[in-house]
């Protein structure tokens, strides 16, 4: 039977709420909470990859050639970028018809075995060739569950949070992501100081790894205890039964507009997020020859820069909307990465940590505004699955294959600015995206639903207005 018409509740006045949707403030912040966690987790052991990545190269790839051990370990890395869309093709669909919550909370189980697993693996010295395939098979697990990570944590917090407040509550969950890189970061940088090149290749670089087990056990604890989002629960009521089938179809073909638009808008966040936090401890230490720990320290307190600014620049894309602030990123990437990375290349501390510290709070206008901007690009039915085909499609083609490819491209030209071109090529894609695509802030998700929940759960204090008082465009 199809839901029974419902209204907002009489006490409650649709023209003096202050947001379009009213949600219960400890249920929102569990739901931030348990959502950054989770991307906390994946990003944590793709900080601790990259920064160890030289090591790992000593370990599953001996080679007399550090730069074929460096384009070793950065093509495993971006293997896992290859099955993402797969894992997206998966867990995107499946998160439209059963529900946000729970793929979640079974991606969260398995990125913490696969990063678990990488630390049980033994090295190519005890077990041969039989070292690197596992680390690829570990690293292909990882790939795929993290397919339905982003979409679904960003869908979850966009469909939790009230209107005027989603760039703001949506910027934590890249808070999660910078406290995961800043978790691995640091324990890669204390472990360099306190061991000794030896023991870090023997075993230390196992501890890293190991730790996604309690941390994997933490965020599923926090993900089961979770209600599903008002917006799926309100168009699974809508229809016959309480899972309702979308066509793989619908996803793609019906929405390709927006799709072609979060590839472009997920390019130049990606492109630029990877090449800064995964590629740049790597380039300093193998191509500019720069002292590995303190570069490990500089890339640290940008991150820490970063996290500092991330709730405020997600506020301001409350206030000013969420096209400025991309616009912004896309701006300041096309004229100051030269002069950024031309800083770098100085060598003196200053100058690395001011070219550094300027293309990291140039991120901060993607990573605060795009957990808000891309769920709103598609509607409730298939915004999990529409969100995941694009999203792991642009990270897997331009992305995940970021350090790679400019290592690859240094290689071949010998051109020590390939970072620098490669920024801004993103960001004049990224450009045109921010220009066709329409403002989503201040306005109610894509969805239109009006919410009210039965019964005694926080859920029963949720409902969405009949109609936004908003700004204008």
């Amino acid at each position: 039977m199809s839901a029974p018409a419902v209204t907002a509740p009489r006490h409650v006045s649709l023209t003096k709420s202050p947001d379009a949707t009213v949600t219960d403030p400890a249920l929102v912040r569990r739901a931030v909470r348990a959502a950054a966690l989770g991307n906390a987790m994946e990003w944590f052991d793709f900080g601790v990859y990259s920064y160890i990545a030289v090591t790992l190269g000593k370990v599953f790839f001996p080679s007399g050639n550090p730069t074929t051990q460096l384009l070793s370990t950065f093509g495993a890395f971006a293997a896992a970028f290859l099955v993402r869309p797969l894992g997206g093709l998966v867990f995107g669909p499946l998160g439209d018809r059963v529900g946000r919550q729970k793929v979640l909370a079974f991606t969260m189980i398995m990125m913490a075995v696969g990063t678990f697993a990488i630390g049980l693996i033994p090295s190519y010295a005890t077990i041969g060739v039989g070292a690197p395939l596992l680390l690829l098979a570990a690293r292909l697990v990882q790939g795929f569950s993290t397919g339905g990570e982003y979409a679904g944590a960003s869908t979850f917090i966009a469909e939790y949070a009230p209107d005027k407040r989603r760039g703001f509550l949506g910027s934590w969950l890249e808070f999660g992501t910078l406290a995961g890189y800043v978790g691995g970061a640091g324990l890669v940088t204390l472990m360099t100081a306190l061991l000794s090149s030896d023991q870090l290749t023997a075993w230390g670089w196992r501890i890293p790894f190991l730790i996604a087990g309690p941390m994997g056990i933490i965020g599923l604890y926090l993900r089961t205890r979770l209600e599903e989002t008002p917006a799926f629960a309100a168009e699974a009521r809508k229809a016959e039964s309480s899972r309702p089938k979308v066509p793989l179809r619908e996803m793609i073909t019906g929405q390709w507009k927006a799709l072609l638009l979060c590839v472009g808008l997920v390019l130049v966040f990606n492109v630029t997020d990877y090449m800064l936090l995964s590629y740049m401890p790597s380039y300093l230490t193998s191509v500019l020859k720069y002292d590995e720990t303190h570069g490990l320290l500089v890339v640290l307190c940008v991150m820490v820069l970063m996290m500092v600014a991330q709730p405020f620049a997600g506020a301001l894309s409350d206030r000013v909307g969420r096209r400025p602030v991309i616009a912004a990123g896309c701006a300041g990437f096309l004229f100051l990465s030269v002069p950024a990375l031309l800083l770098i290349r100085q060598g003196s501390l200053a100058a690395v940590g001011l070219g550094m510290a300027a293309l990291g709070l140039l991120l901060v206008c993607f990573t605060a505004a795009m957990p808000s901007a891309l769920p709103a690009l598609f509607p409730t039915r298939v915004r999990y699955g529409s969100l995941s085909i694009g999203f792991n499609v642009s990270v897997s083609l331009f992305g995940g294959t970021t350090p790679l490819v400019v290592t690859a491209l240094i290689g071949a030209t010998g051109n020590l600015m390939m970072p620098a071109y490669y920024m801004m090529a993103a960001a004049l894609i990224g450009g045109a995206a921010v220009w066709f695509m329409a403002e989503s802030a201040w306005r109610r998700m894509a969805a239109r639903e009006r919410l009210k929940y039965p019964g005694s759960t926080p859920c029963a204090r949720l409902y969405s207005p009949a109609r936004l008082v908003s700004r204008p465009n």
